[in-house]
């Protein structure tokens, strides 16, 4: 059996990018053009892109990430991945790369003798093979689903083969136990991830989307993390909890104030950080009353209609959950979000609004919520808030990729566009 080995750095979209080489090149350094983490969602270059014709294309040298070859147990032949970060020539990080963004936000962390642990809980609709927007053949019956399922025992074993697939591969590639449900949409599913160190979880986040899209494929089925592929049933979510260790492993969130600061810088970064939770004209789709998906720049305790919501449980695993993202982000640049502004918070002991108590979909917004669409979204990043932990290159970068594809978007009718972020969202 033949052995191959990927190398790949990821893209602002959250795609890997790279090589397939022989598994003999395992160690060799590899180069690749910086301006491949700036291409649209199409895989196409970015019209002017500084990091195109004016520099020469230049090669950044793929630099590994830390972590061991991670076998890929869906494709054929003994293969494995190598992950890697991008870096300029002179051997320092390239400040274009989302995995380098959130380093250094987490870096700001470290400057605090602090170390943020996180979990994501990723939702995502099988669909019938062939990437068409249509429920999977259920394996046992043989019939087409056509009904929600909301934590439903029996639908879960009737798909227990795939999913025995992918708890299983997800422990060969070192991503830890999965804990999976039906949701609730037709054929939709989350998957809730073990807790780590932030870095590491946003790359899981990456592996996990490529082994269960790989994995259905197999299933002779199709998986979407799409923000809201139906219209009419619930949207995709990326759902992050995170707290903070101090030197000797306190969770610093057991200080009220200083989780309240933190909550409150979550908040007031909403309106700026649109575009890294919701980056494609569908994620926009999803913000719908009424159906779990946050609407207003809104927290509370144990409240699944808020933004920030404060889960229940003991003192000591206090956290955060921040609802907003849709199942399409990019791991790496949501977390340097979310993560940014709850540090910003805490560095001006902001103070949040009071906690919502019932139906936040029914209460007055009190602050800036997200901003209604792409367009809005883009101009958005020009806030000097997003500055003051999200390199300029990434903010720069990500405006030209999302001009492009709004433009490209266009051009194509609803369900084109549909079709189109089956497979890549």
């Amino acid at each position: 059996m033949s052995k191959s080995l990927r190398i790949a750095a990821v893209d602002l979209n959250g795609q890997l990018r790279g090589k397939r080489v022989g598994a003999d090149m395992a160690g060799k350094q590899m180069r690749m053009p910086l301006s491949v983490l700036n291409i649209d969602i199409f895989g196409a270059d970015i019209k002017d892109s500084p990091l195109v014709f004016e520099s020469g294309d230049q090669d950044g040298i793929m630099a590994p990430a830390g972590r061991e070859p991670i076998p890929l147990p869906w494709v054929a032949g003994d293969a494995s991945l190598d992950l890697c970060v991008m870096h300029n020539e002179d051997g320092t990080p390239f400040a274009g790369d989302p995995r380098t963004a959130l380093s250094k936000v987490l870096n700001l962390f470290s400057d605090h003798g602090w170390q943020v642990i996180a979990a994501c809980e990723l939702e995502f609709f099988l669909l019938e093979d062939g990437g068409n927007l249509t429920p999977p053949i259920n394996p046992k019956t043989g019939r087409r689903l056509s009904s929600t399922e909301i934590l439903s025992m029996r639908e879960l074993d009737d798909f227990d083969a795939f999913f025995n697939d992918v708890t299983e591969g997800a422990k060969v590639m070192g991503l830890g136990s999965l804990t999976i449900i039906g949701e609730a949409g037709i054929g939709q599913f989350e998957v809730t991830m073990t807790h780590g160190p932030a870095l590491h979880i946003a790359d899981n986040v990456i592996l996990l989307k490529e082994l269960i899209k790989g994995t259905a494929r197999n299933h002779r089925m199709a998986a979407t993390f799409m923000a809201k592929p139906f219209a009419a049933e619930s949207g995709n979510g990326l759902h992050t909890h995170f707290s903070v260790l101090n030197a000797v492993g306190e969770n610093v969130f057991c200080n009220g104030a200083l989780l309240a600061s933190a909550v409150a810088g979550c908040l007031q970064a909403f309106e700026a950080s649109t575009l890294f939770f919701a980056p494609y004209a569908n994620s926009f789709e999803r913000f719908v009353t009424g159906a779990h998906a946050p609407t207003s720049a809104t927290w509370g305790y144990e409240n699944r209609t808020v933004a920030v919501r404060i889960p229940g449980g003991p003192r000591a695993a206090t956290r955060i959950e921040h609802r907003v993202s849709g199942g399409d982000a990019n791991p790496y640049l949501m977390f340097a979000a979310i993560f940014g502004a709850a540090l910003e918070g805490i560095e001006a002991n902001a103070k949040p609004p009071a906690p919502i108590t019932g139906n936040a979909y029914t209460q007055p917004a009190v602050m800036p919520g997200l901003l209604p669409d792409l367009t809005a979204a883009i101009n958005g990043l020009d806030n000097p808030l997003l500055t003051k932990f999200m390199p300029a290159m990434i903010l720069e970068n990500l405006a030209a990729t999302k001009t492009q594809e709004c433009r490209l978007f266009e051009k194509m009718s609803d369900h084109e566009a549909l079709l189109a972020l089956i497979d890549t969202a």
